[in-house]
């Protein structure tokens, strides 16, 4: 007996008989739950181990940096070669494709994505915005789509809302109230974020999630696990990264209906921080998400300490279930318990809120999805040992499997793309150009290389040339203009091309700034 007994099912543990999953109704979502220490982390490698050997991508957080040790051979301990024979089957130590990858890019891939893909729902939910916050966020889309300006990462929106808020009066009368102290407030929102790791977040080149539906030579599915140690900290970008994720996949794949196997697993470790003080329209598009994915044939699975967690309308969609064991302290502990048991097919052999107090580590009620989708009977179960080491992984190990991976090299540098934050500067310097506000005319002779050859050429010609204190004619005046025109403009074009040029090598905006700059200080010289 393996991680796959059988084609098409996937052994999980053994009790009264043994336990499978079966993959055709796996995208039917599941819920993982149990205090801490109980086996959570175990059941959850359990699971990605058959998804990945049935030839299924998995997607998981790491969020104490054990999961890692799927990628490498497991040992053969003592206990799990006792517990495998108990089962019914000889422990064979294997390991599993898989790919890393940190929204900081330290312990894996970087992943990003654009401020436009994240739109302003999740956004207002990350910076913790009210409706009237959240309303002004939602005004800076339009404008910035109506314009043509494209969000892509945090300079954008800092420089948008910053246009929003110069033309905040003519706004008001097409969209409603923009108050700059509102703008300011969001600004500042951003600057929290900023501080968070958000600026490496919200870059490109963008997470093409199609990189996450990867199978290996041999067909097994890449284990995607995402490091989640230093983002946790960080619990609010945590919950909306993978809410993005979610819902990126719900908008991009195609209906599928229902597959025979997962085309995507995705574990939400820590779960509540997804629920946690989330705003009605937030928790009505989880519900409409988690509802409908599965029939683009993606498979989501919940792994949180307690079922109060989940909501009630999300708790229904979830028709596979393991629990390990809670223990009933408190009155909420005791209603817990008392919820856990009431959500599982009764078993007449069991009282199972009294089997949830009662179970040992590694232990589990389990029930899992059978025939027509219907949910089997409660089970009290031993999980089976993991195949693949049980634990964390050294650096250089780390570092070896990322420097194999396939998509070594695809994501790891930044690239600073042509977008609003530049658009609204060109436009900026082109309006100050044409107003003549940008320099002057009155350039040192024989100075400014070929703008200073053009003022002179153009001063030769209308004889813009005068003594001190001389009044200029109406020709002289109008030659004056004519040259501070197209002698600023050239400058504009040049600073935005070479200033952009210079900083797309760099990844910044140091290049921008020393190009407009000198350029600057030489037309006011």
């Amino acid at each position: 007996m393996a991680a796959i007994e059988q084609d098409g099912k996937i052994f999980v543990g053994k009790g009264e008989s043994p336990q499978y999953l079966t993959l055709k109704l796996a995208n039917r979502h599941g819920l993982v739950t149990g205090a801490t220490g109980t086996g959570k982390t175990v059941t959850l490698q359990v699971l990605a181990e058959g998804f990945s050997a049935a030839g299924v991508p998995v997607f998981a957080a790491d969020i104490k940096g054990d999961l890692a040790g799927i990628a490498e051979v497991g040992e053969a301990k003592e206990a799990f070669v006792s517990r495998a024979k108990g089962m019914g089957f000889d422990y064979q130590p294997d390991q599993y494709p898989a790919i890393f990858w940190d929204l900081f890019g330290e312990q894996g891939h970087p992943v990003r994505a654009t401020i436009s893909e994240m739109g302003p729902l999740l956004l207002a939910r990350l910076l913790d915005l009210n409706d009237t916050q959240e309303g002004v966020l939602n005004i800076a889309f339009r404008v910035a789509d109506e314009q043509g300006l494209l969000l892509l990462d945090l300079k954008d929106l800092r420089a948008i809302l910053s246009h929003i808020a110069e033309r905040a009066a003519e706004l008001t009368t097409v969209y409603g109230n923009v108050s700059k102290a509102t703008i300011g407030t969001i600004q500042r929102q951003l600057l929290v974020l900023e501080n968070q790791g958000g600026t490496q977040f919200f870059s490109e080149p963008a997470l093409r999630l199609t990189d996450f539906m990867k199978t290996d030579r041999d067909g097994r599915g890449y284990v995607n696990i995402l490091a989640a140690d230093k983002l946790m900290e960080s619990p609010r970008l945590y919950a909306t990264f993978l809410l993005w994720l979610l819902s990126e996949l719900f908008e991009e794949l195609p209906e599928v209906g229902d597959p025979d196997k997962p085309k995507l697993v995705f574990f939400f470790d820590e779960a509540h921080l997804l629920f946690n003080d989330a705003p009605k329209a937030l928790l009505d598009k989880i519900e409409q998400v988690v509802r409908l994915i599965r029939s683009k044939g993606v498979g989501v699975y919940f792994v949180t300490q307690n079922p109060l967690d989940v909501p009630d309308k999300v708790l229904a969609q979830m028709g596979n279930r393991v629990q390990h064991a809670l223990r009933a302290f408190t009155p909420r502990d005791q209603k817990a318990v008392k919820a856990a048991a009431e959500t599982f097919r009764p078993n007449p052999k069991l009282d199972t809120a009294q089997v949830i107090t009662e179970l040992g580590k590694g232990e589990a009620l389990v029930s899992f999805l059978e025939g027509n989708g219907v949910p089997a009977l409660v089970d009290r179960a031993l999980i089976r040992p993991p195949s693949a080491r049980l634990g964390v992984i050294t650096p250089e190990e780390r570092k070896k499997i990322i420097q194999a991976s396939p998509l070594k090299g695809k994501y790891d540098n930044a690239v600073d793309s042509e977008s609003a934050y530049e658009m609204l500067q060109a436009r900026a310097k082109a309006e100050a150009a044409t107003n003549g506000q940008a320099g002057t005319a009155d350039a040192p002779a024989g100075g400014g290389g070929i703008l200073g050859g053009i003022g002179g050429f153009l001063g030769g010609l209308f004889g813009t040339n005068r003594a001190r204190g001389q009044r200029l004619t109406t020709t002289q005046t109008i030659a004056r203009e004519v040259t501070r025109t197209v002698t600023n403009r050239i400058a504009g074009q040049i600073a935005a091309d070479l200033g952009k040029s210079i900083g797309g090598r760099t990844g910044s905006t140091i290049g921008r700034s020393i190009v407009r700059g000198a350029l600057g200080g030489m037309l006011r010289r």
